[in-house]
């Protein structure tokens, strides 16, 4: 140990005095004694390559060796000591890593060697000894030097090494190091067209060539090369008549490399192919080269070996890419339906729409346009570039990355709060009406008996005749088209329908019960009979002239039509004979008035018939009327199935490759509605029109597979996301697919776990009616139905994605729904305010109010909650006049359910009779619009209401005939803040299709500008921290809240939205969005499960009891003091779990599983931002940390 660690100390002794006599000799004439100069570089190479430490020694901190070798490099020109000192640099870049290039670059060493490529170039001949080492060293160091390819370019180096190329093609050990420079060369765009224009393209490909054993490692560096210079347009275009060549050199090297021990080589060939077809010349190719069949049947070959991943998914994207892009099968992309506006905005996309003529059917209302006009693809799309696409993509993606910046508020005037208001008082004091609560004095009020005075005004008054917005009926259709099909059956009316709920299933009809051994068939019929005729049917209206009556509602799913596959005629023969020995046919409903205490559907029924719909909906979804029970067993995320992305669009690769296969058979089509498809019972039937149904066409593309297309929302053409339809006529057992192909969102949970819902009417029947997670195979990808730029904001290039899931049925001739989530309807909400308000004990004042009709002309519920006051005395009134107020909203995006299951849990907790509920009555007056978009709800929209615009965007400036909701809400709120009762809290309930949990968004002055560059005072920051409060009390007491997910930060794109309106205009500063995931949870008691109606209504209720907590904070020392709310704020965090009405669900606390493979969501790697401006949500971007590291830029 002693003897190494003298030798060591001995060398490196030697090694200060070598460089010493090297530096002497740099500071006089070199051109004296070059031999000296010889020795010494030798002596310190020879040192170097024999121990490790010198090598450490020379590029360590304050060590002056790199400067000492760089200047001898520099000055001499002596040929062997030039050599000497390539070696060494050789030596000590080899290894070591980027800090010891990092050290070489910093003292100028990339320069020195540029400039002595070109006095070694001037030699005649050049040594190829010092060109060979030159460039050796340069393709060490050229990737960790930012400005190499600038330097090569001004220096002159570039052309040196394309003409050293192109005379020693043949010599592979100069050529090697050759290639590595110029591919590091060409990262540089300009350097690219240089070499370009000097024909280093066509260069490549005379070395590279078919399989060969030899040479393979200069082989992959050339196709590195060829790739980074074919990212040029102006290179690809150069090499698109090479692209039947390199797909004849990867087939060969795909049936030759059978052991797989050259993936690198065969990857490289596909990279230049990937890069080719960025541009349309190049896709052309591709296409006339017939690559898509070789692509696909090498692909193909490679799925059974893991190892091949890369390859197939390299291949995948540019299959999908030279895709032929497809117009959307529609004749339109604006909504099937239409309402007439009384008045159109000056501008924006409603407008655009309303500059086309409208046309009427004899139903619906339709859009007709001129035979010129094709909105579903515009010719400007088609002849875009994907290298526009992708460098569009790109800029985008990069503005992502500073999205949190660019969007923020900058402006420290629109961060305060308003002084004055914008609305005189007199305009205001209409709205004095909805808060009879505030002078009320109860003096009819029997407190003695409050049995016998609880009908009296005080317990639920009615509300005075709402103020009503005047708006346009659907006008009846002028030049009804005639139909060479027979017209559809009229609709029953639901007044004669007898429903039964007796256990044994029988009710008073003439026909029997089947016997226990009767076929599953029967049944089922059994089970659906729904329709009881007291007479003869209604008459059918005729007479184009008439005005067209709406039809009464009927259940959909009728029995005669879904009666289809094996065993048709023998069902079709019992119906028709129950038909002729029975007067009134029976639907057996399950009892669940234990399990839904808020549902009847009896009053159901009654609630349809007063709703208002454009379609003029006449029938009932199965599982609105039954009704839907949590199921008690825990759904879980779903762990992704390795290679199912790849495998979906492989199937639809597969549509181009063999075109006989594919059926495209229109199976439903809302266009043509007049005129229904006839179908020989091999094919599903589908259907949408009812409340909340969204599917406009299905087509299906093979026996077992369907596309569907949605609906765009009402007035608009797009937010397509929402969906609602029935399916029946399923075999059981048949692997089924569903693709919804005009998704636009570029990013879903579904990649993350989400399934989708469905309901079966037979399951409901046998007693578990409810909604579960269905659903395998599930993924979410962009797809190749071109998205008109009209329907995209105006930008070009762009494709709609699809949503995929595969499905097998288990019962036959079944009646299933499938939903994008839990749908709660319009009429549901009647239903459950009716039985809420029957619930009411004398304790607890409840009135409803009607805001104000909608534009479809249905009403807009308001609801005043808290408690009765205990006595007329004046402490009692005056305490309960003065309770602070809570504004609470929600489902003003149709789409989003889970916002009114919140809100249920909210209303019920709110209701109920335990002595939480009971002090929260007594610490606060609730103010309710449960929802702000009932149009659109009922419409079946996403996004939108009849005025095909967000709602949520019309808070600043809401017009009366346009946004009556929101108008009359934000009036409500403004008239407060004009008796100085502005809310203590408000907050809008909503739902998020792209994280996990449940989360707040709140505003802060602050935080806003902590996130920007404003440079403000400490005085101007000033700012109670509240605002934090409710969401910190949630996050300790709802297992569902995440309060890392939540933000306080204030953004251009949200100003006109309820929370920042609310915030700045009306002064609230706990103002909030309280978004609710649509998937499920990753933290907390439910990580890892599905998020259900269960969990979203225990978050409602969580949600009022952090209210109860938050009262007691904001509370005067005197009210503190109080026994009985003392008593509640100490079991409060006890009693968090027991709020549900059910048993809580456990799971163990396991990260979430990451994917197996790797999720691509488009063509290009990368994920592309939404570009609808007003759908806009810098959150919507951000995925879960393991989500992110799920996201990678390949599809498996």
């Amino acid at each position: 140990m002693n003897k190494h660690k003298m030798i060591t100390e001995k060398g490196n002794s030697r090694m200060l005095m070598l460089f010493g006599q090297l530096e002497k000799l740099n500071r006089e004439s070199m051109l004296v004694d070059p031999e000296i100069a010889r020795q010494i570089t030798a002596k310190i190479l020879h040192l170097i390559q024999t121990q490790e430490k010198t090598r450490k020694e020379i590029v360590s901190k304050g060590s002056s060796g790199m400067e000492v070798i760089l200047a001898t490099l520099e000055n001499t020109q002596d040929l062997q000591s030039i050599l000497n000192i390539l070696y060494i640099l050789n030596e000590l870049l080899t290894v070591g890593g980027g800090r010891r290039i990092g050290v070489f670059v910093s003292k100028g060493g990339t320069g020195i060697l540029l400039q002595l490529v070109i006095s070694a170039s001037k030699e005649s001949p050049p040594s190829e000894e010092v060109m060979l080492q030159l460039h050796s060293v340069l393709a060490k160091v050229g990737p960790k030097d930012r400005k190499f390819g600038v330097k090569a370019r001004l220096n002159g180096a570039l052309n040196v090494t394309v003409n050293l190329l192109k005379q020693n093609l043949q010599n592979y050990k100069l050529l090697l190091p050759c290639l590595l420079v110029l591919q590091v060369y060409s990262s540089n765009t300009v350097n690219a067209v240089s070499l370009g224009k000097n024909g280093v393209v066509e260069l490549m490909f005379k070395i590279i060539g078919p399989y060969s054993k030899k040479n393979t490692s200069l082989l992959k560096v050339s196709l590195d090369t060829l790739g980074a210079l074919l990212k040029s347009k102006t290179n690809a275009q150069r090499a698109v008549v090479h692209v039947p060549v390199l797909l004849y050199i990867y087939q060969d090297w795909h049936r030759n490399d059978t052991r797989h021990r050259h993936i690198l080589i065969r990857k490289g060939i596909l990279g230049c192919l990937k890069n080719i077809t960025n541009i349309k010349l190049g896709r052309k190719a591709f296409i006339d080269a017939d690559g898509m069949r070789i692509l696909y049947n090498t692909s193909t070959e490679c799925l059974p070996v893991r190892t091949l991943d890369p390859l197939i998914n390299t291949s995948s994207l540019i299959m999908r890419k030279c895709f032929p892009k497809n117009r959307l099968p529609l004749p339109t992309i604006k909504s099937v339906f239409h309402h007439q506006l009384l008045r159109v905005p000056a501008g924006g996309p409603v407008a655009q729409l309303y500059n086309q003529p409208l046309g009427r059917g004899p139903i619906y209302q339709f859009y007709t346009k001129p035979p010129w006009v094709d909105d579903v693809v515009d010719e400007s799309d088609n002849n875009e570039d994907a290298e526009a696409e992708n460098d569009m993509e790109n800029e985008v993606e990069e503005k992502d990355h500073h999205a949190g910046n660019d969007d923020i508020e900058t402006d420290i005037n629109k961060l305060r709060p308003k002084e004055t208001h914008s609305r005189p008082f007199e305009e205001l004091k209409i709205y004095e009406r909805f808060f009879m609560e505030l002078s009320e004095d109860f003096q009819v009020f029997n407190f003695d008996n409050p049995k016998k005075g609880v009908t009296a005004t005080p317990a639920a008054p009615k509300s005075h005749r709402p103020i009503i917005v005047p708006t346009t009926q659907a006008l009846p259709p002028k030049n009804p088209t005639e139909c060479p099909h027979p017209a559809p059956v009229p609709a029953l009316d639901l007044d004669t329908i007898n429903i039964t709920k007796d256990q044994d299933g029988c009710g008073d009809h003439t026909h029997s019960r089947p016997h226990p051994g009767a076929g599953l068939e029967q049944e089922l019929v059994q089970g659906l009979e729904r329709v009881a005729l007291d007479g003869a049917g209604p008459q059918v209206g005729g007479g184009g002239g008439n005005k067209h009556k709406r039809q009464p509602p009927i259940l959909a799913g009728g029995v005669a039509a879904r009666l289809g596959g094996e065993g048709e005629e023998m069902l079709a023969e019992d119906w028709a004979e129950e038909e002729e020995s029975s007067e009134e046919g029976v639907l057996h409903v399950p009892d669940t008035a234990l399990l839904l205490p808020l549902h009847d559907p009896d009053l159901y029924v009654e609630m349809v018939k007063s709703t208002s719909s454009v379609p003029q909906f006449s029938e009932v979804a199965y599982p609105d009327y039954f009704g839907h029970v949590a199921p008690t067993s825990r759904e879980h995320i779903l762990e992704r199935v390795y290679g199912v992305q790849r495998t979906k669009i492989f199937q639809d690769i597969e549509r181009l490759i063999h075109p006989n296969d594919i059926l495209d058979k229109v199976v439903y089509d809302l266009d043509i509605q007049s005129c229904p498809v006839v179908d020989g019972g091999e094919s599903l039937k589908f259907n949408s029109q009812f409340e909340s149904g969204n599917l406009r066409k299905a087509v299906q593309v093979r026996k077992f597979e369907y596309d569907l297309v949605l609906n765009s929302d009402i007035n608009s053409n797009h937010y397509h996301q929402w969906f609602y339809f029935e399916v029946s006529g399923m075999r059981v057992g048949a692997p089924y697919r569903f693709n919804i192909i005009n998704c636009e969102k570029s990013n879903s949970q579904f990649n993350y776990g989400m399934q989708v819902l469905m309901y079966s009417v037979q399951e409901a029947i046998s007693g578990r009616p409810r909604w579960v997670r269905t659903g395998t195979d599930i993924c979410y990808y962009k797809n190749h139905f071109s998205r008109s730029s009209i329907a995209a904001g105006g930008q070009k290039g762009k494709s709609y994605y699809t949503m995929t899931f595969s499905m097998t049925f288990n019962h036959k001739d079944d009646v299933c729904y499938f939903a994008y989530h839990y749908p709660y309807t319009y009429s549901t909400l009647k239903m459950h305010l009716q039985k809420l308000e029957a619930l009411r004990t004398p304790q607890t004042y409840l009135r409803e109010d009607v805001l104000c009709e909608t534009l479809g002309g249905n009403s807009c519920p308001l609801l005043t909650i808290t408690a009765m006051p205990e006595s007329t005395s004046n402490d009692q009134i005056c305490q309960f006049r003065n309770r602070p107020l809570v504004f609470l909203s929600s489902r003003v995006h149709p789409g989003e359910t889970n916002a009114s299951w919140v809100m249920k849990g909210t209303l019920e907790f709110l209701m109920g009779s335990s002595p939480l509920a009971h002090s929260l009555r007594e610490a606060y007056i609730f103010k309710i619009v449960p929802m702000l978009n009932p149009d659109g709800v009922v419409n079946g929209n996403h996004r939108c209401s009849l005025s095909g615009e967000d709602l949520n965007r019309q808070w600043q400036n809401p017009s009366p005939e346009l946004h009556p909701t929101i108008y009359h809400t934000k009036s409500l709120l403004q008239y407060l803040a004009a008796i100085q009762r502005a809310p203590l809290v408000f907050c809008d309930y909503h739902g998020h299709s792209r994280k996990k949990n449940v989360f707040m968004y709140g505003c802060s002055l602050k935080e806003t500008v902590w996130e920007t560059n404003i440079s403000a005072t400490s005085c101007e920051l000033h700012e109670d921290l509240g605002y934090r409060t409710l969401p910190k009390i949630l996050s300790q007491m709802a297992p569902a809240f995440s309060m890392a997910s939540c933000s306080f930060v204030v953004e251009r794109s949200k100003e006109a939205t309820a929370r920042v309106v609310v915030w700045r205009e009306i002064g609230v500063q706990r103002s909030y969005t309280m978004e609710s995931t649509l998937c499920g949870c990753d933290q907390g008691k439910y990580k890892g499960l599905q998020i259900g109606t269960r969990e979203l209504e225990e978050m409602g209720a969580q949600f009022c009891v952090a209210l109860l907590r938050l009262k007691r904070l904001t509370s005067p020392l005197k009210l503190r003091n109080n026994a009985h709310l003392l008593d509640v704020d100490s079991d409060l965090m006890e009693t968090r779990c027991k709020v549900s009405s059910t048993p809580s669900t456990y799971l163990l606390e396991d990260e979430e599983a990451s994917f197996m493979e790797e999720v691509d969501y488009s063509a290009e790697s990368g994920d592309e931002p939404d570009n609808d401006p007003n759908t806009a949500d810098p959150h919507d971007n951000h995925l879960s940390d393991s989500e992110s590291n799920n996201h990678r830029d390949s599809l498996t």
